[in-house]
């Protein structure tokens, strides 16, 4: 299996340490998906769309574990019950807000994704296909669940003394 990057996101973030946990929680959080030139007839007709996927790979993820206290809950949960971004693969996932396409980049609001990740991949968010009523949430409906958390700590980060800026 390969993957290629095809691009790498610019936001405001350095450190997974105050990062929003996710899109929903970063308000008006903006910043820019940078689109190598070799795939940018990939973006016509994406300017359509209010929002989009950013397929990601969490390059400062620290090595997984199978289970985590993710950052909304205070017990471990299994990993793959979770968002936590240590896994086997360290894809991320986030639906963001797209404003607008310059060239090869694309400007973007509710934006949780830390400066310099590398993309995988773009997809349109279709609501009529990617929002589904949920009858069940797991451990997330639960009188523990912390509703109040909406950025990130540093537990599932690597931190260097480069990162440590």
């Amino acid at each position: 299996m390969q993957l290629k990057q095809i691009g790498v996101v610019h936001s405001p973030f350095q450190r997974a340490a105050g990062t929003p946990v996710q899109p929903f929680c970063a308000g008006g959080t903006e910043g820019q998906i940078e689109v190598f030139d070799s795939y940018l007839d990939g973006l016509q007709d994406l300017d359509g769309f209010q929002r989009i996927w950013i397929l990601f790979w969490c390059h400062r993820a620290r090595m997984p574990k199978l289970r985590v206290i993710p950052y909304r809950d205070t017990v471990a949960h299994g990993l793959f019950a979770t968002r936590a971004p240590s896994r086997p693969n360290p894809i991320g996932l986030s639906a963001v807000r797209l404003y607008e396409i310059c060239g090869n980049m694309l400007h973007v609001g509710e934006l949780d994704i830390l400066d310099g990740t590398p993309v995988l991949d773009i997809k349109p968010y279709v609501s009529q296909y990617d929002s589904y009523p949920a009858q069940r949430c797991g451990w997330l409906e639960g009188d523990r669940t912390r509703k109040d958390v909406v950025v990130a700590d540093d537990r599932f980060e690597i931190v260097s003394a480069h990162c440590a800026k």
